[in-house]
């Protein structure tokens, strides 16, 4: 594995701070031409370190204001490994996180409203043997 440089680390940067920042601004910022900054970018996207590009949405505004994490516990341990799997295209969890300890997953979840949050647990239930507890996130003061 090629170690990442200092000048890869600043592109890196400036492209967590803006995805969109231009060749041009990422080649000023680096002191290199913007056909080496190209370079540069492209060969992060090929190693995988950059593995795409997507816009920041407020979710309230797009009508999803309910935010929680739902930890997700097994009811039979010998399943566990499909659980993953089964909740991956539920509509409304955002992301899911294997963690150490009890329980053995995290879910992000976002819903238009508290009735919603409940058919979604309802629909988890249905989809998988767990138990769940849910903890609503009631403001968010930096995510990066």
């Amino acid at each position: 594995m090629t170690a990442i440089d200092e000048t890869d680390q600043r592109i890196l940067t400036m492209l967590e701070a803006d995805g969109r920042a231009t060749l041009a601004q990422l080649a000023q910022a680096t002191g290199l031409s913007v056909s080496a900054a190209q370079s540069r970018v492209q060969k992060l996207e090929k190693r995988g370190i950059i593995k795409g590009y997507k816009a920041i949405i407020d979710q309230e505004q797009r009508g999803l204001p309910i935010s929680a994490f739902v930890n997700v516990t097994p009811l039979d341990y010998s399943a566990e490994s499909s659980i993953p799997d089964k909740l991956n295209n539920i509509d409304g969890i955002v992301s899911c996180y294997s963690v150490a300890g009890a329980p053995s997953f995290v879910l992000v979840v976002r819903v238009a409203s508290p009735t919603a949050l409940e058919e979604l647990l309802n629909l988890i239930h249905r989809t998988v043997p767990v138990s769940t507890e849910t903890t609503m996130i009631l403001q968010t003061y930096f995510a990066h």
